[in-house]
């Protein structure tokens, strides 16, 4: 399945703050996924220097991946293909 990466600008926001937007889109996919539309929370990366948040999600298309995130409530500057190089 394709990851994508969405891009936040998060100016301000507080480590509890990025702690329940994280929590929000983990519990927001297993709901997706639970209706049928399969999405997974991978991980985020957040630079605090930058206020610059990226967050990788795994689904069948970009526009699930924009549902999930206005359904958590995430603010998100735009939503792109990525790769995921992790090693296995």
């Amino acid at each position: 399945m394709p990851v994508y990466m969405v891009d936040r600008s998060l100016p301000g926001v507080t480590i509890d703050q990025l702690a329940a937007a994280q929590k929000a889109a983990i519990d927001t996919s297993k709901k997706f996924t639970a209706q049928g539309k399969s999405v997974r929370y991978i991980r985020s990366t957040f630079v605090p220097g930058e206020s610059h948040c990226m967050c990788l999600f795994e689904a069948s298309n970009a526009d699930l991946v924009k549902q999930v995130n206005e359904a958590a409530k995430i603010p998100f500057t735009r939503v792109t293909e990525a790769m995921d190089l992790t090693p296995k």
